[in-house]
């Protein structure tokens, strides 16, 4: 038995108070990791507000296993990724962190914590070492990292100064400027090597200014569970006309396409007893005029959309049961949706987006079916050919593919954290014997 391999997962956010995609997987990660032999692993997550602290200290554990703890952070600068309360981090994260002694320290996020937890971890642990995961444009994009123009909704190729001041005229180019300077270099000076869940990312990182080199794309593992069996359609006409849509009601994820293609679908190929089924929530927190856009789409729609409120992530195996497609429509690029790694584990065939993430996880003919992104009228068409067509759902369930594995996902994890190790110790040991020539 050799000496085990101990590592710190940071996140932004614990599942267990908010249900995103790089909550889980930073957490199906420490999980698997902590599964396999010779390995710790400890959860340290963010929160913040409605939470409380408990105390003085910035750390709490709130019911959570030995090995998770949360660091509250309520004194986040989302325009810097700066966390104002340079205190707490002092105090209690680096003692935190010095007790846990990881080998490798892994940040899917510094969401919360901020670039100065990041350059205080870094300087206490030298011979640590340091990965982040990159879930989505955050360090680039100041529009929640989603490389989409405001207010136009429009997709952005590139950031820039000036093109992120167009999205926020009342922020100077030269702040952009400042920010991504800054950014950038922390980024590069701070982070051992970098992982992307996606190719696509992966590149538009790269295209920003990370070495290439220094990215592994290792796709986001979903834990282990017995796929729902198919809808049973020999009661009614056989026809696979169940829709659902999975995921929080914003702009950014396309839930008014959706619902406004749905209310362009012929009743002929509608018929009856077609729905869809929205499984989200949160409509109420969105601008104003999403609001009012939803509400006169849904008004159109009628009776053929049917609203099921917020789900917990171990209910989708029962919610699936009743569910023949599953719709993506989001019209940010997106990177490894945990919505399609389910519908890839239950074999529901996936109708979504043609760009980034989506485009590369789900492949068109094969797992699914393409639309032209944020094109309500591509999307009924999608919607059209698989109602009037009932082969389709067969041949696609056919030539699905499986999601990968969290325990898959921890192996290559695990494979990248010893690679950096052994070379972070033969530099040690090539300066080691310089200083020894030298002196």
């Amino acid at each position: 038995m050799g000496q085990k391999l101990r590592v710190l997962v940071i996140s932004h956010a614990h599942p267990s108070f908010s249900l995103g995609g790089a909550e889980v997987a930073s957490h199906n990660l420490h999980r698997s990791l902590n599964a396999m032999e010779n390995v710790e692993s400890v959860y340290l997550a963010a929160a913040s507000p409605p939470l409380q602290r408990h105390a003085s200290s910035a750390l709490m554990s709130a019911r959570l296993p030995q090995e998770e703890v949360l660091f509250h952070a309520d004194a986040y600068d989302h325009f810097h990724l700066a966390n104002e309360d340079v205190e707490a981090i002092e105090r209690d994260l680096l003692r935190f962190v010095r007790d846990v002694r990881p080998d490798v320290v892994h940040f899917h996020h510094v969401l919360g914590f901020g670039l100065e937890a990041l350059y205080a971890v870094r300087s206490a642990l030298p011979d640590a070492a340091v990965l982040l995961t990159l879930h989505e444009f955050v360090p680039i994009c100041h529009n929640h990292g989603q490389m989409v123009k405001r207010p136009t909704g429009q997709l952005c190729e590139q950031a820039s100064p000036t093109a992120c001041n167009s999205c926020f005229p009342d922020i100077p180019a030269s702040r952009f400027l400042r920010r991504e300077a800054l950014v950038r270099t922390m980024l590069l000076d701070m982070v051992d090597a970098f992982v992307s869940p996606s190719a696509f990312l992966a590149k538009r990182y790269a295209e920003w200014g990370i070495d290439r080199q220094r990215i592994r794309v290792i796709e986001n593992g979903i834990m282990g569970k017995e796929p729902a069996p198919a809808r049973d359609v020999a009661r009614s006409d056989g026809r696979r006309n169940r829709f659902a849509f999975f995921g929080q009601m914003t702009p950014f994820k396309g839930v008014d396409v959706l619902i406004d293609a749905v209310g362009r679908v012929p009743d002929e190929a509608w018929g009856d007893d077609a729905y869809l089924m929205i499984f989200g929530a949160n409509l109420e927190r969105q601008p104003v005029d999403f609001q009012e856009r939803m509400k006169s789409l849904i008004e159109r729609a009628g009776r053929r959309v049917r609203f099921y409120g917020s789900y917990q992530n171990a209910e989708l195996p029962k919610l699936m049961r009743s569910v023949d497609w599953v719709v993506f429509p989001s019209i940010w690029w997106e990177n490894s949706p945990v919505v399609i790694q389910e519908a890839l584990l239950h074999r529901r065939p996936i109708i979504c987006s043609d760009i980034g993430g989506m485009a590369e996880k789900v492949r068109d003919g094969a797992d699914g079916l393409h639309f032209r992104a944020g094109n309500g009228q591509h999307l009924a068409d999608r919607m059209v050919e698989v109602l009037n067509d009932d082969t389709v759902w067969d041949r696609l369930r056919s030539t699905m593919r499986a999601p990968f594995s969290a325990e898959d996902c921890a192996r290559e994890h695990l494979a990248v954290y010893r690679s950096l190790l052994s070379e972070k110790n033969s530099a040690a040991q090539r300066d080691r014997r310089v200083e020894m020539r030298v002196s």
